[in-house]
């Protein structure tokens, strides 16, 4: 629907720069400013569908416990720092034994 619409000068600076800022239409920044206060924020619009999320399987072997990657993360630094600290240049990491029980 083609309307007309009187703003204040500051008001269009706004929706100007919040355009310019997304990179996209200042029609299309108006739309989604006046859907964000009545609440409308989360429809999407006409003719565009969701975009598709695709599985990957990253192959993590079994009996990794994924959600104790990050805690890994921190002893390896750990094992890091101790081993600068010490003047090593190897990784702690390369001095074990690669073999598992």
């Amino acid at each position: 629907m083609r309307t007309t619409l009187t703003l204040d000068d500051d008001l269009a600076g706004l929706l100007k720069q919040r355009a310019r800022e997304q990179g996209i239409p200042f029609k299309e920044a108006v739309n989604r400013t006046i859907r964000a206060g009545l609440g409308q924020a989360s429809k999407p619009a006409r003719g565009r569908t969701p975009p598709k999320t695709i599985p990957h399987s990253f192959g993590f072997r079994p009996g990794v416990d994924l959600d104790k990657l990050g805690q890994l993360v921190d002893e390896l630094e750990a094992e890091g720092y101790a081993a600068k600290a010490k003047g090593s240049h190897d990784s702690p990491r390369r001095q074990r034994s690669r073999t598992r029980a």
